[in-house]
């Protein structure tokens, strides 16, 4: 797979959830399995010695990318919800987004003291969904590896809010 095959795969949208945002849809890539698959195998690559404990996947497009890296890699994973979805008792932490604000919680058993976790979700766009999520992990007292994302809007500075951690991404576009 080429990184320009994947760029290609991903259908702009205009105007999406709201005027002036320009959607990034990874649904192409994931109705292809070839290319699904080789997206997991570059990133699961690039943890596979890294004795990740767990998962932690950010509410929604998160879910599906972490959950085939943590059958990758062999571990768990532990979701990252917006506020009020997560039955039990949680963790929570509010942030701006692109395009508003927004609360997101975790189980507060969700992941241990010294875990080693990998953050994962399809986009970073501001980086204030990321941050929040690497909030919620500190709070717990667990060890971020790094965060992973399939595309990052580099034209957003979402990587900035993440200064300090190790953030890939595997392709950039400016818009």
């Amino acid at each position: 797979m080429s990184l320009e095959t994947l760029t290609a795969a991903i259908r702009d949208i205009p105007d999406f959830p709201k005027p002036g945002i320009m959607f990034k849809d990874i649904s192409p890539i994931l109705q292809d399995g070839a290319l699904f698959a080789e997206v997991i195998d570059i990133i699961g690559a690039r943890y596979e010695n890294l004795q990740i404990d767990s998962i932690v996947v950010i509410d929604a497009r998160g879910f599906i990318f972490g959950s085939a890296l943590a059958y990758k890699l062999g571990c768990g994973i532990s979701l990252v919800r917006k506020q009020g979805k997560l039955p039990w008792k949680t963790h929570s932490v509010s942030y701006d987004l692109e395009y508003g604000s927004a609360a997101v919680e975790i189980h507060i058993d969700a992941v241990s003291a010294g875990d080693r976790v990998l953050i994962v979700d399809d986009l970073l766009a501001t980086g204030g969904t990321a941050k929040a999520g690497a909030d919620l992990i500190e709070k717990i007292g667990a060890r971020i590896i790094a965060l992973e994302f399939v595309i990052e809007l580099s034209s957003l500075n979402g990587r900035d809010k993440l200064d300090g951690y190790t953030v890939n991404s595997l392709i950039e576009v400016s818009d």
